[in-house]
C-alpha cells in the first residue's frame, strides 16, 4: 500500500471513528462487535434458520458452514499478512487478535448476507443491512482500516458465492 492509500485509509477510519463520540453510536458499535465475534451472530442465525425452516434445513446448515469457512479463511489470511491494527485512534472495543487485515467480522457478515440471501427465506432480508452495520461498526470501533473491512467483505462474499450451488444442494444451479 503506498503512502497515499495509507493516508486515505487513516482519514476514512478517523472520520468513522469520530462518530463513536455519540454514546448511542459507540454502544451500537460495541454491541455489534461483540455479537460478531468469531462469527457468532451469523452462526446463530444460520442454526436458527435450520431449526425453523425444515424444508431447507440442509441448505441452512451448508450456508452456515460457508459463513464459518469465510471466517476461518480470513483468520488464515491475517496470519499471513500480519497487518497491525490501527494505532492512531483509541479503540472502543478489545479485539481477539492483534492483526487487522482482513476483517473477520466483515468476512463472516458478507458471507452470511450472500449465503442466507441466496436461500430466499423470509427473514433473510434483514441480513444484508445488518451485515453492512457490522462492517461499519469495525470502523466506528477503531479496530480496522477501511481496506481491512473491504477485503474481509470481499473474501466473505466470494466464499459464499463460490459455495452457493453446494449450499442449495444442487449440482446444476
Amino acid at each position: 500500500m503506498d503512502d497515499m492509500d495509507h493516508d486515505l485509509d487513516h482519514r476514512i477510519l478517523s472520520a468513522f471513528h469520530a462518530r463513536g463520540a455519540d454514546p448511542r453510536v459507540a454502544s451500537a458499535a460495541r454491541g455489534l462487535s461483540l455479537a460478531g465475534e468469531h462469527g457468532a451472530l451469523w452462526l446463530a442465525a444460520g442454526f436458527a434458520g435450520a431449526a425453523v425452516d425444515g424444508a431447507r434445513r440442509g441448505s441452512w446448515l451448508r450456508g452456515t458452514a460457508l459463513v464459518a469457512g469465510a471466517h476461518l479463511a480470513s483468520m488464515g489470511v491475517k496470519r499471513l499478512v500480519r497487518r497491525a491494527r490501527p494505532t492512531h485512534v483509541e479503540p472502543l472495543v478489545r479485539t481477539a487478535g492483534r492483526h487487522s487485515f482482513p476483517s473477520s467480522h466483515a468476512a463472516s457478515a458478507a458471507a452470511a448476507a450472500v449465503a442466507f440471501g441466496a436461500l430466499g427465506a423470509s427473514g433473510a432480508y434483514a441480513v444484508p443491512p445488518l451485515a453492512v452495520a457490522m462492517c461499519v461498526s469495525r470502523l466506528v470501533a477503531g479496530v480496522h482500516y477501511p481496506s481491512d473491512v473491504a477485503a474481509g467483505a470481499a473474501l466473505g462474499a466470494l466464499t459464499a458465492r463460490a459455495g452457493t450451488r453446494w449450499m442449495r444442494g444442487s449440482a446444476h444451479g
